[in-house]
């Protein structure tokens, strides 16, 4: 699966690793896989990439860069795949939903996740203790705000970045 991904600040990425420490029974995300999913946008060999990489540089000229916020600790009780429940960093970007939205447009959503159900997320655990899950959600946590200046496309197969478009595009 290929994904524009919004690159992450050091500080977010920190914040996840201190809070998945405190959820011992849950599987963190490793060191350098936190990503914040902008859009899916399809699965395919290298030319496939090569065209939807393209397809998406097309949609996205004229990109300004945005806003995002770290602004809490949330859950999802029954993740739409995957163990549940799953504790994430909630991200607050209007410029990110919109940009989804654009996306939205020419690339199929990928149903129960993306389009109306698309939640600006950092996952930190998930399939732990739901006890342990809920008492994160209370924590309360300094915000962690950053202007989003490039875009990430993501290679899920290798767990890697295959390019980077830079902001505004």
């Amino acid at each position: 699966m290929y994904s524009l991904n919004v690159p992450l600040p050091s500080a977010v990425t920190a914040l996840a690793g201190r809070l998945a420490r405190e959820w011992p029974t849950a599987t963190p995300r490793a060191r350098g896989e936190h990503t914040l999913v902008a859009k899916r946008l399809g699965e395919g060999d290298h030319a496939a990439y090569a065209r939807l990489e393209s397809k998406a540089r097309e949609i996205l000229r004229g990109q300004p860069t945005f806003e995002a916020r770290i602004g809490g600790v949330e859950q999802f009780e029954t993740a739409a795949t995957g163990p549940s429940p799953v504790v994430y960093l909630a991200v607050e970007s209007p410029g990110l939903v919109a940009l989804h939205e654009r996306l939205c447009e020419r690339f199929e959503p990928v149903e129960g996740v993306e389009g109306p159900e698309y939640v600006p997320h950092v996952t930190v655990a998930r399939g732990g203790d739901a006890a342990a899950a809920q008492r994160l959600t209370e924590r309360a946590i300094d915000p962690v705000e950053w202007t989003v200046d490039s875009l990430s496309f993501y290679d899920a197969e290798r767990g890697q970045t295959a390019s980077t478009l830079s902001l505004p595009a």
